[in-house]
C-alpha cells in the first residue's frame, strides 16, 4: 500500500506566524499539491433532547414583566409547595425518624434501594384487590422522577400519551423532550372536573403508549369517583400511569379511590411519594408501584424500570432509613389537621369568590388547589388569563397561576397552603380588583366598540 509522505512549510519560515490561514505543501511522487486549510472552530450544539425541552409554567411566568404594588406585600397563591410560609410543618414523628437514621450512622454511604424501604412501602400500599410485594416497588428521587421513570420506560419517540387539560405542566414537558407526542383529553369543569370519557377514548390510536391519571388532580382539586373508572380502557390495550400524589389529601373521608384496586386487567404504574402527605417535598422520596396481575408488562417493563433507576443512586438512604419509622408512627391526627386546614381555606375561597360577578370558582374535593373561571366577556379590557393575573400582580400584589399554564385558558389557580390571615387577605383583594375592573354585558359591549 503506498502512503503519502509530506512536507509543511509555513511561508517558508519555521516560526509559526500569527495568522488563520496558512498554506500547506503536499509533496506527492507527482508533484506537489498546494492545499489552502482553515483553523478549526468551535461546534457545540445543545442536544436535541434539551432544544425539547419546555416548561410551560416557567415560559409564561418569566416573561411577565408586572411588578408588585409598592405599598401592598406580595401574596403568591402560585407556589405548589405547603411549606413554603411555615405554616404546615410535618409531625415531630418524622422528623424524629431522620434524626435516629443520621445518628445510626448505617446510612451514610452509597447504596441501592434498600429491600427493606420497598416492603415497607409495598406493605403500606398492600390490599387484596391490588396486592403488591417488594419486587413491584421502584424508589425513586420523588414522584416527579418516578413520573419520569414511567413515561421513559413505556413510551418511544414516535408515540403518543394521553394527558389531562387541565393538567399538570410535566407530564408535557417530559413527553416532548422524549420524542413523544402529546393528547390532551378533557375534564369537564361544569362536573367537578369529571374526567370526559368518551374524548379521551377517541383519541386513543396504535401509537398510544399510556394514558396518564391524575387524581387528585393538581391544578383542579378534583377527586375522580369509582363511577369514573368504572368503564376502563380494557378496550383499548393501553396501559395507565397513574399519578397519585395527592391520593392521602382528600376532604371527605373515603372519597379517594385508588385506581389499581378497580382493575385486573388494565397494567398500571402508580406514582407516589412522601411530598404531599407528610409535608416534605425537598426530602425527595418518591415510588412506582408496579400493578400487572395479567403479567401483561411481563418481565420486560419491570427489567426496565429497575436498569432506568439504576442510572443515578436514586433516593437519599436516609430517608430510606427512617422510611419504616415513617410510615408506621405518622400520628392520625397530623394528616387530618393538614386535610382540614386546606379544606378551611378551600372554603373560604369559594364562599367568598362565589359572589364576585365575573368569577366562577370550582369547589376543590382535594389536593391543595382551587381553579377560578374568568368570564373574560366582563373584563373586555384583559386580552387572556395571563393579561388578567398580571394586573392583579400589579395592582394587588397577589399572585396566581394563569390557567394557560396547564393548557386552560380563561381561568387562574389558587393553592390553598397559605396562612388562613393570608388567604383572607388576597380573596379581599382578588375581590377588589374584579370590582375595579368588572364591565356588565352593555358597558363591556361599548368598551368593544370603541376599539
Amino acid at each position: 500500500m503506498q502512503t503519502d509522505s509530506y512536507v509543511i512549510k509555513v511561508n517558508g519560515s519555521p516560526v509559526h506566524p500569527k495568522i488563520l490561514d496558512f498554506h500547506v505543501n503536499i509533496l506527492r511522487p507527482n508533484g506537489i499539491e498546494n492545499l489552502k486549510t482553515r483553523k478549526p472552530r468551535w461546534a457545540v450544539r445543545a442536544s436535541e433532547m434539551s432544544k425539547k425541552t419546555f416548561n410551560p409554567i416557567r415560559a409564561i411566568v418569566d416573561t411577565m414583566k408586572a411588578k408588585p404594588h409598592p405599598n401592598k406585600p406580595m401574596i403568591a397563591l402560585s407556589i405548589g409547595d405547603p411549606t413554603i410560609f411555615g405554616n404546615l410543618p410535618t409531625d415531630d414523628e418524622v422528623v424524629r425518624a431522620m434524626k435516629d437514621a443520621i445518628d445510626s450512622q448505617k446510612y451514610n454511604g452509597y447504596a441501592p434501594r434498600y429491600q427493606c424501604s420497598r416492603e415497607v412501602i409495598a406493605k403500606y400500599y398492600t390490599c387484596p384487590e391490588a396486592p403488591l410485594e417488594a419486587k413491584d416497588v421502584i424508589l425513586t428521587s420523588g414522584c416527579s422522577q418516578a413520573i419520569e421513570l414511567a413515561l421513559a420506560v413505556l413510551a418511544n419517540p414516535g408515540q403518543n400519551i394521553l394527558v389531562p387539560r387541565p393538567g399538570f405542566s410535566l407530564y408535557k414537558t417530559l413527553a416532548l423532550s422524549l420524542g413523544v407526542e402529546v393528547k390532551l383529553y378533557n375534564l369537564m369543569p361544569e362536573k367537578s372536573w369529571e374526567i370526559d370519557l368518551k374524548h379521551m377514548e377517541s383519541l386513543v390510536d396504535d401509537k398510544t403508549a399510556c394514558i396518564i391519571i391524575n387524581n387528585p388532580s393538581n391544578p383542579c382539586g378534583s377527586v375522580f369517583s369509582k363511577k369514573t373508572f368504572a368503564k376502563n380502557n380494557r378496550r383499548q390495550c393501553v396501559p395507565i400511569l397513574t399519578d397519585e400524589i395527592y391520593g392521602d389529601m382528600v376532604f371527605e373521608y373515603g372519597a379517594f379511590q385508588a385506581l389499581a384496586p378497580l382493575s385486573t386487567n388494565v397494567p398500571i404504574l402508580s406514582c407516589g411519594g412522601l411530598a404531599k402527605r407528610w409535608l416534605v417535598p425537598g426530602w425527595r422520596m418518591g415510588w412506582i408501584l408496579i400493578h400487572d396481575r395479567k403479567e401483561i408488562f411481563g418481565k420486560e417493563i419491570r427489567e426496565g424500570l429497575v436498569r432506568l433507576s439504576q442510572r443515578i443512586l436514586g433516593p437519599c438512604t436516609i430517608v430510606q432509613g427512617a422510611l419504616d419509622h415513617i410510615m408506621k408512627r405518622t400520628p392520625q391526627h397530623f394528616y387530618e389537621n393538614t386535610i382540614n386546614f386546606i379544606k378551611s381555606n378551600a372554603d373560604l375561597c369559594y364562599n367568598t369568590l362565589a359572589t364576585v360577578p365575573g368569577l366562577c370558582p370550582i369547589q376543590p374535593a382535594g389536593a391543595m388547589y382551587f381553579m377560578v373561571g374568568i368570564d373574560m366577556e366582563h373584563f373586555p379590557e384583559f386580552q387572556s388569563d395571563v393579561d388578567f393575573t398580571e394586573r392583579m400582580i400589579s395592582e394587588q400584589s397577589v399572585f396566581c397561576l394563569p390557567a394557560t399554564c396547564f393548557e386552560y385558558p380563561n381561568f387562574f389557580r389558587i393553592v390553598l397552603t397559605v396562612p388562613e390571615e393570608m388567604m383572607v387577605e388576597a380573596c379581599r383583594r382578588i375581590c377588589e380588583f374584579c370590582a375595579e375592573h368588572y364591565q356588565d354585558g352593555d358597558a363591556a359591549q361599548d368598551l368593544e366598540c370603541d376599539k
